[in-house]
């Protein structure tokens, strides 16, 4: 390539290599908002020499494959703070919702059993008289359907939460059979000795959405890559994905399981949105409602053993104050309410006279005793309300806190493959010039051929 148009040549590939890194260049600029994309940095390496006799003579410049500037590690430890993340959010939101049910208001549990209780005192003034005996019966009947509304809403809940246990189960299948039709795209590609960054980038993305909703473990096998739940469920191989099927619990709770080839594995999953779903709707519920059927139970039994001590308007020994709670004691919220709907019948005396209201005080009684795991029945409620309150709290701080830690990994990312408008803007710039100083060389390699060819014309 010791001639004129050796020479041409060179200048040729050097013009097609500064035009390939301008053309990576602009695509790293118009993919700056795109998730997952990370940035290429044109590789221009150094053409293969010609040998001429003794002469060693350069080749030019060749523009290689694109390095797609990534790392794994980060990647890797990305998808694990999204599961941490996915989980604790879905959390957050559904203690939140379950919380509303227990704020300090007009028409919850605590603010009821109190005026009850006021009722109570304030029957004592005038036993016989029926509108405030009837006032008795009225907050009786508010209590009650307090519990019946709190337990309601648990169950209601905890249907919300099974409806999206499922939803996230099909958003699973979906995208572990996205991420294998990638990795079949992938392998083809690389098997051509072809550049897969784009779609390497697009199943990156695919697996951080996974990762929001599962425990996802990347395996990175060759051909294509492998993803499996923490405990080892297969999700995807190569370019086959295996899909989890939502199907009722075999034990007959109501609820649905999570299936992977007919062996459910719902007690396996540790993170992601389905994790956190599933635990409000296994643990956090049905324990909340444990604790208003004990309560339920304690406070009625209590109650109606109280009121048999006592007699009627009429002077008749007192029966039961509200419907008796099952024996099994679930169900006992959900069940509560008043026995009598008469309000001569409350057992307000003590001696069979309508002047008595002896056994008011021993109803009254009721609201210092232990009717609920040794406690009494305020501090029962307000113990399971901090509860409610302090698991709303804690999941919060670690979502803020696990928010933080996803911020920040995002950030070193973007310092690795994310697009900085100023660094391209001067590779844009280098590239430009020397596309323009390849250019020149090829005019001037032309005007020379064009005085070498017209030589014998003068």
């Amino acid at each position: 390539m010791s001639n004129l148009f050796g020479t041409m040549s060179l200048a040729v590939r050097a013009l097609l290599a500064e035009q390939g890194a301008l053309e990576t260049t602009a695509n790293n600029v118009a993919n700056i908002h795109t998730p997952g994309y990370a940035r290429q940095r044109p590789l221009l390496l150094e053409g293969d020499p010609v040998v001429i006799g003794r002469l060693v003579l350069g080749s030019g410049v060749v523009l290689g494959q694109a390095e797609t500037l990534r790392e794994p590690i980060l990647e890797l430890r990305m998808h694990e703070e999204t599961q941490q993340q996915g989980q604790l959010d879905a959390m957050v939101a559904a203690l939140r919702q379950i919380e509303v049910s227990f704020n300090e208001n007009s028409g919850d549990i605590g603010s009821r059993l109190s005026r009850f209780f006021n009722s109570l005192n304030e029957l004592s003034t005038n036993p016989a008289n029926l509108p405030l005996r009837q006032g008795v019966l009225t907050a009786a009947e508010n209590l009650a359907a307090a519990f019946r509304a709190n337990a309601h809403n648990l169950k209601l809940q905890q249907a919300n939460l099974d409806l999206e246990t499922s939803q996230a189960v099909d958003q699973i299948n979906v995208l572990t059979g996205q991420v294998a039709d990638l990795n079949r795209q992938i392998s083809g590609m690389e098997s051509l000795g072809q550049d897969a960054n784009i779609f390497i980038s697009q199943r990156t993305v695919l697996i951080r959405k996974l990762s929001a909703l599962v425990d996802v473990r990347v395996i990175d096998s060759r051909p294509g890559l492998s993803l499996t739940t923490a405990n080892g469920t297969a999700l995807v191989a190569g370019d086959r994905s295996f899909q989890l099927q939502a199907g009722m619990d075999p034990l007959g709770s109501g609820l649905h399981h999570v299936f992977a080839q007919g062996t459910d594995v719902t007690a396996n999953l540790t993170a992601g949105k389905l994790a956190g779903l599933i635990k409000v709707r296994d643990q956090t519920i049905p324990s909340l409602l444990l604790d208003l059927d004990t309560l339920a139970s304690g406070l009625s039994n209590a109650l109606n053993a109280a009121h048999a001590t006592g007699f009627d308007l009429s002077g008749n020994p007192g029966g039961n104050l509200f419907a008796p709670p099952p024996l099994a004691l679930s169900g006992a919220a959900a069940a509560m309410s008043v026995a009598i709907s008469d309000p001569t019948l409350i057992a307000a005396s003590s001696d069979g006279s309508s002047g008595s209201n002896g056994n008011l005080d021993v109803l009254s009684a009721v609201r210092t005793q232990a009717v609920a795991r040794g406690q009494n029945p305020t501090d029962f409620y307000a113990g399971l309300v901090f509860h409610v309150g302090s698991d709303v709290a804690n999941s919060s701080a670690e979502a803020e806190a696990a928010g933080l830690i996803l911020h920040q990994l995002e950030n070193q990312r973007s310092a690795v493959s994310g697009v900085s408008l100023d660094e391209e803007a001067a590779n844009l710039v280098r590239f430009q010039r020397a596309y323009e100083a390849a250019a020149r060389v090829v005019a001037t390699i032309n005007d020379l051929t064009d005085i070498a060819i017209n030589l014998g014309r003068y």
